[in-house]
């Protein structure tokens, strides 16, 4: 096997990521693959093309009326836009300003965006439409002087098109240790959390995502499935492809993906990578018959957000002839553990550390353990940072100090190697939920929950599903005067969906007399998990 892996080896080796003192990702990257093709976006009956030297002029023209509205450098600028190709120009341009992007899914609700108002000083809010009302309720509640800029025109807002009437601006370079992202990624012990990213931590340095992972270069075709509001979106939809010159393509989303969309899509359209959540793929498998699922033009698979089973694996393979490749990452890095196409196959595992990451499978306290021992999945960051970690968490000492310990930096998901050096995924340390590829925090769904009258206590947790992986499961103890029945189950899925992003609502829901607590009255939430999953002792 070590033989077999000569070539892996040999490419880590002599990789090394040269940081410049200042970049540009539009200036040193984007605007040098001039004719290619850069774009292709349809919602199913239209379709645009656009090829980088485009997008660098309609980027640079939009960079000059933002501008002119007094949008800048280190300015913050909430993205609320589903996959429109607006999004797309939109983020080139403010980068082109050197102003920090703040992506946001439009499944937020109007108190999601308000917790992002409060969090962060935003110079400005670019949406549409359809996401307008929720807008602008977050930004009464909040009192925020946010410009808001719509791409549809509409009434009361700066329109969109009256910025392409401005002198071009190409952009400029700044230190590369700069701001250029902010996400706000999920956590179980409280609010999500402000992950910054640098100039380079994420536009430079998912060239390793692109390049090694999802085998991109000139000529390949991309289609990523992900919301415009993830990182997958960076990853996968931008920064990926764009930095080893390949084509990205988007499908617009519908209220609700379908099968036979998908299948459309590819026959088709001649995409040639693709990139989908393991629920996906299960989908496919489920409800396809299997004599449809052939895509001669594809001859890339990739799968990341959550493990991705053998069996899986095995069926696709023996329906399209080509494997899926696993990926592990996440908000706070570029792609940092892959199955490769260079690599041996071994199905299930989550693969082998990307060149420019060192990752070691250590205990709690950064003793690197033997292969099968079961220990956090830790990047090490000393003597030397890898390029494509994140820089901090935004005013929070405590998540800090959590993540960084020693020479390691803690992913706080759990894993074990094999004789081989492939990793293999165990589960989260901090129980965050990943339904068809969302991360969900049970302290959000708990702290909705806990507002409704009927709820006394509740404990939430992922539960098994066959399709999406996990799904969010709610334990409810109720208060007097309250009965368990069907109808209050709706209820109660009802009232979380317009609490918060209606995909964080509890798909299962389970009425029960009092929960398990430690001495200290601490929920014991990890027994929950375990008997859902089986796995508790009987």
């Amino acid at each position: 096997m070590q033989k077999e892996l000569q070539y892996y080896y040999e490419v880590v080796r002599n990789f090394k990521l040269q940081v410049p003192e200042k970049f540009s990702f539009p200036l040193d990257v984007f605007d040098k693959w001039g004719s290619l093709p850069a774009l292709i976006w349809t919602d199913g009956k239209e379709v645009k093309r656009f090829t980088f030297e485009e997008l660098t002029a309609l980027s640079s023209k939009l960079a000059g009326g933002l501008k002119n509205l007094g949008i800048g450098k280190g300015d913050n600028v909430l993205m609320f836009l589903p996959n429109r190709y607006e999004w797309w120009i939109t983020v080139l341009a403010l980068m082109r300003l050197n102003a920090v992007i703040v992506p946001s899914t439009v499944m937020l609700t109007a108190k999601d965006l308000e917790y992002r108002l409060k969090s962060l000083e935003i110079k400005a809010i670019i949406s549409d439409e359809e996401n307008a009302k929720k807008v602008e309720e977050a930004v009464n509640l909040t009192n925020s002087k946010a410009i808001l800029i719509n791409i549809d025109d509409i009434p009361g807002w700066e329109k969109y098109s009256e910025l392409f009437k401005f002198d071009p601006f190409v952009g400029e370079r700044t230190f590369s240790e700069d701001t250029s992202i902010i996400f706000f990624t999920s956590g179980t012990t409280g609010p999500p959390k402000m992950v910054r990213h640098t100039q380079v931590s994420y536009p430079l340095a998912h060239v390793i995502t692109g390049k090694f992972w999802l085998n991109l270069k000139p000529g390949i075709i991309h289609w990523n499935l992900s919301d415009t509001g993830w990182a997958k979106a960076a990853w996968s939809s931008l920064f990926g492809p764009w930095n080893t010159g390949a084509t990205v393509f988007v499908r617009r989303r519908g209220k609700k993906f379908t099968p036979d969309i998908m299948i459309e899509t590819l026959k088709k359209f001649e995409v040639t990578s693709l990139c989908a959540p393991p629920t996906v793929y299960r989908m496919l498998i489920k409800e396809v018959p299997l004599k449809e699922l052939s895509f001669p033009t594809v001859n890339h698979f990739v799968s990341a957000g959550e493990p991705l089973n053998p069996e899986v694996i095995d069926i696709w393979k023996e329906i399209t002839g080509k494997y899926i490749y696993n990926g592990y990452g996440q908000t706070e890095t570029v792609n940092t553990i892959a199955m490769f196409p260079f690599i041996p196959m071994r199905k299930g595992a989550m693969g082998l550390p990307t060149p420019g990451f060192e990752v070691e499978i250590v205990d709690d306290n950064g003793k690197i353990l033997k292969p099968y021992e079961e220990g956090n999945i830790a990047i090490k960051v000393f003597p030397e940072r890898p390029v494509g970690l994140f820089k901090e968490y935004i005013n929070d000492e405590k998540e800090m100090a959590a993540a960084f310990k020693g020479e390691w930096y803690f992913t706080r998901d759990r894993g074990y190697k094999d004789e081989d050096g492939y990793f293999w995924f165990l589960g989260r340390e901090d129980d965050i939920i990943i339904s068809s590829g969302y991360r969900i925090s049970p302290f959000e769904v708990e702290s909705v929950l806990i507002k409704h009258p009927a709820v006394k206590e509740c404990a939430v947790v992922a539960s098994p599903d066959e399709i999406r992986g996990e799904v969010v499961k709610a334990f409810i103890v109720l208060k007097d005067g309250f009965k368990p029945s069907p109808e209050l189950i709706k209820e109660l899925q009802n009232f979380v969906k317009t609490e918060t992003a209606p995909y964080k609502y509890p798909r299962k829901i389970e009425f029960v007399e009092e929960l398990p607590k430690t001495v200290s009255g601490k929920i014991k939430r990890k027994e929950l998990k375990l008997k859902e999953f089986g796995l508790w002792p009987k």
